[in-house]
């Protein structure tokens, strides 16, 4: 089970990965980004699918370039800090979002070894209030080889430019963000936790990047 949600949190770096090359993106609506993505997001990796596979490595190039301007980082790095965000320094939070880049970089990639022809429908788009600053856009990944799977992208306005951004996504009812915050959670409680986990994350994020097993 946790093979098949990392193989559709894989669907949500490739629904954002081509945001910069589509012309056609409304980064200014966020069901627009998600559909004008989810229709030319696929196609990079498509593409040069044997190139990765070969060298699963250039997949770290792929989300630098194409998924992480797009991810609210420091938002979803201090979401996974929780109440230990508030006691924290600026210096820091600032060394775990880094390192929560890093980390972040490391794990899509090496997600996205998993990427097959997996077809995506998003859900029609709603009335959003004005005021309203978070939003989850439902997509349903449909593999021939597995049930439909849900998928519920949460993003969150820029209050400065307006535009969309993601932060985390919830498959079937379980949380990227919370997943993270659980897996780390006791050693963020230790002294000098902060510092410990980001050194960790780092470490973990230079590990090779190499295709991982499929669930069966």
């Amino acid at each position: 089970m946790k093979k098949w949600i990392a193989t559709a949190i894989a669907l949500f770096s490739m629904l954002v990965s081509s945001l910069v090359s589509a012309a056609n993106v409304d980064a200014m609506n966020p069901y627009n980004l998600i559909n004008g993505v989810a229709e030319s997001a696929f196609s990079r990796l498509k593409a040069d699918k044997d190139v990765y596979q070969a060298n699963p490595e250039l997949l770290r190039q792929v989300v630098i370039e194409e998924l992480m301007p797009h991810i609210n980082v420091r938002l979803a790095a201090l979401k996974v800090l929780g109440p230990r965000a508030n006691k924290a320094s600026k210096e820091q939070r600032d060394e775990f979002t880094a390192a929560f880049y890093d980390y972040l970089v490391a794990s899509y990639a090496r997600i996205l070894t998993q990427y097959t022809d997996q077809e995506v429908t998003v859900e029609p788009e709603k009335a959003i209030d004005a005021k309203r600053k978070v939003v989850s856009v439902r997509v349903d990944i449909v593999d021939s080889a597995r049930p439909p799977i849900r998928l519920d992208f949460k993003l969150r306005k820029n209050g400065k430019t307006g535009e969309w951004q993601g932060f985390d996504v919830v498959v079937e009812g379980v949380s990227m963000l919370d997943t993270t915050a659980s897996e780390w959670s006791a050693q963020l409680r230790k002294k000098n936790g902060i510092e410990t986990v980001a050194k960790e994350m780092v470490q973990r994020a230079k590990a090779p990047i190499t295709k991982e097993e499929k669930a069966s």
